[in-house]
């Protein structure tokens, strides 16, 4: 079993940043590909980005390339989304997940869940 909790969202006006974390505990989580999800108000949640085990593959959605980097640290069992560049339309709630497969990419299924942590941009 892993534990997920997200922290770093808040408040902050259009074109600034912001940098989530995600921190795991329980059964190791180097080996889980990992991702951020995001569910605007009133909408579905969706893919944000993903990151493989080790760190050395990560993809992105079309509508955050260029301005979200993922990333991680698997000595802190520890990944990130830093956000540059925001909109209003990157409003939501931001959940972290992880894949016991280890790959972290968009169209699977994920194992574990963060209870998210709100981003609010305002323009």
């Amino acid at each position: 079993q892993v534990q997920l909790v997200e922290s770093g969202g808040g408040l902050v006006q259009a074109g600034g940043s912001l940098r989530l974390s995600c921190e795991a505990s329980g059964r190791t989580q180097s080996t889980y590909g990992m991702g951020w999800f995001r569910q605007p108000p009133g909408k579905e949640r969706e893919f944000v980005a993903g990151i493989n085990w080790s760190g050395g593959r990560t993809y992105y959605s079309d509508s955050v390339k260029g301005r979200f980097t993922i990333s991680r640290d698997n000595a802190k069992n520890t990944m990130y989304l830093q956000m540059n560049s925001l909109k209003p339309d990157d409003t939501a709630v931001y959940y972290c997940a992880a894949d016991r497969g280890g790959w972290g990419r968009p169209n699977q299924p994920y194992d574990y869940w963060g209870q998210g942590t709100q981003v609010t941009v305002s323009s």
